[in-house]
């Protein structure tokens, strides 16, 4: 028996409207996660046996870890799917047509799934922001020790600007030793060098704190030259052991804090390349901010009652939310290989299915 929402309140409706919303949304999540946790096991389980990875290691370090991450980063299309599956539902029952008929208008419709697309966005933001990223790095950890080993224990040919104007160079760092080999420091005032460090070895001792052996100082004042010699001296240099080994893959593993300092710090000192970090930093932003876009398009595109029924409707969803994400991820190789700034480019597939949101919103039948 179909309810009579002329005869219940509003409150009452919304409430109906996000309970279904948010059960559709948790209900498919963990039914498409789990899927995918087979999957990955079943892919995976030949390198467990090999490695000897212990049972709990397999869980909480990597399972516990693979869930939020996959969750948060199919969230858009979790939202979408939940959103047409409950929305196509009601019109196929004719119950939109039943509260458009008490008066409501769409616009008050929509208040409901916007409620529920809110707290997706705080769930979301939360996730990816905080917690996501130290897991993510449990996560790596796991992998490098018992799936495939990619982390590095040394670094060739490191050369960074530290700070403006003064360039960093080693030839070889050994993580495990805490030992650097034919180091060099160069400090430039513009174009003009004016000192350059040189020594065998040089060791991290704590904080900015470097200890290097076996140095040659050599100071530039026009024409003229000062040099000093040494066995051992201490000394302050901006970087840390860390810094030399931070790839790509790094981005994932800050928080959205970490990131913006991290960036502010790259940018004071004068280093490009870091479009990754951009890239990262904007999606933690973006990425949340897609639950009110696909809610926006899923409402208005399965409120309306075709023939096809759902099935038509979760079709077409499926294929605006895989495009959605494909268009994020190709975005994002343009801000890589500079064609686009970050910004520009994680969030232009939010102001293109935004476009498209707010066209399907006003052609909708009301």
């Amino acid at each position: 028996m179909k309810p009579d929402f002329s005869k219940i309140g509003l409150k009452r409706i919304d409430t109906y409207i996000i309970s279904k919303f948010l059960g559709t949304y948790f209900y498919s999540i963990i039914l498409i996660l789990s899927i995918s946790v087979v999957f990955d096991l079943t892919e995976k389980l030949d390198n467990f046996f090999e490695t000897n990875a212990p049972l709990k290691a397999i869980i909480f370090d990597y399972y516990l870890n693979f869930i939020p991450f996959y969750m948060n980063m199919f969230s858009p299309l979790f939202t979408f799917i939940a959103v047409i599956f409950f929305t196509s539902k009601l019109a196929t029952n004719t119950e939109i047509i039943a509260i458009l008929s008490s008066g409501v208008s769409f616009r008050r419709l929509m208040v409901p799934y916007f409620i529920s697309a809110t707290i997706i966005f705080i769930i979301s933001f939360t996730l990816g922001g905080y917690i996501i990223p130290p897991a993510i790095g449990k996560m790596l950890d796991f992998e490098n020790k018992y799936v495939k080993k990619f982390k590095s224990e040394h670094a060739r040919n490191v050369q960074m600007e530290v700070e403006k104007g003064v360039i960093l160079y080693i030839e070889r760092y050994e993580i495990s030793e805490n030992m650097g080999y034919r180091f060099s420091l160069e400090k430039f005032d513009g174009k003009i060098l004016v000192s350059r460090l040189t020594a065998q070895s040089v060791s991290w001792d704590s904080a900015y704190n470097w200890k290097i052996t076996d140095y040659l100082q050599r100071d530039f004042n026009g024409m003229r030259e000062s040099i000093k010699k040494g066995s051992e001296m201490d000394t302050v240099i901006n970087v840390q052991p860390s810094e030399f080994f931070i790839s790509s893959k790094e981005s994932a593993q800050m928080n959205i804090t970490q990131l913006g300092k991290y960036l502010k710090r790259q940018k004071n000192r004068g280093i490009g390349n870091i479009q990754a970090f951009a890239d990262e930093y904007y999606k933690r932003f973006s990425m949340p901010l897609a639950a009110f876009i696909m809610t926006l398009i899923g409402v208005s595109l399965s409120s309306r009652k075709v023939r096809g029924g759902m099935g038509l409707h979760l079709g077409v969803g499926l294929a605006l939310s895989s495009l959605y994400i494909l268009f994020s991820t190709m975005s994002t190789t343009f801000s890589v290989s500079g064609i686009l700034s970050p910004f520009i480019a994680v969030w232009l597939p939010n102001f293109v299915f935004l476009s498209i949101g707010i066209y399907l919103y006003y052609t909708a039948p009301k």
